[in-house]
């Protein structure tokens, strides 16, 4: 599995949020961020932790296509009233990752949790065909 960076092209960007139309704004007024991922190996797959503080099913989205796994949505900032920020480490914004997946991962067994901030993917290897003997027949 191969991470790839998200490409912002210059001048205006659409950034699709889950469940919203596209918005278009200045890139340079856009906050987007690329979430820590952590990637472990069992015996039968991969597992993918990703830190997504304050992300909901409404604003993550999970695909596969083409062999690429991509992890996209938002996270909304929560104000309290009456309060002043002065100091804030986990961003706030959209959030893009992906990760180029070899034939090894089976695609439709893909499995996504989110719980307590963090998202789990579990990327199952796929089962390998058993070598058998074929007979040849002659005329």
């Amino acid at each position: 599995m191969r991470a790839e960076q998200p490409e912002i092209p210059p001048g205006r960007a659409s950034i699709r949020n889950p469940g919203d139309a596209a918005i278009e704004q200045p890139v340079e007024q856009q906050v987007v961020f690329t979430p820590p991922i952590d990637i472990f190996e069992r015996p039968d797959g991969l597992i993918l932790l990703a830190d997504l503080p304050g992300v909901t099913l409404e604003t993550l989205e999970l695909q596969v296509q083409d062999n690429r796994l991509t992890l996209y949505g938002r996270v909304q900032t929560q104000w309290l009233e009456g309060v002043q920020t002065l100091h804030q480490e986990y961003p706030i914004g959209h959030f893009l990752r992906s990760f180029i997946l070899n034939d090894e991962v089976d695609h439709e067994k893909i499995t996504a949790r989110l719980a307590h901030g963090v998202l789990e993917v579990f990327l199952p290897r796929a089962t390998k065909a058993i070598p058998r003997k074929i007979e040849v027949k002659t005329d």
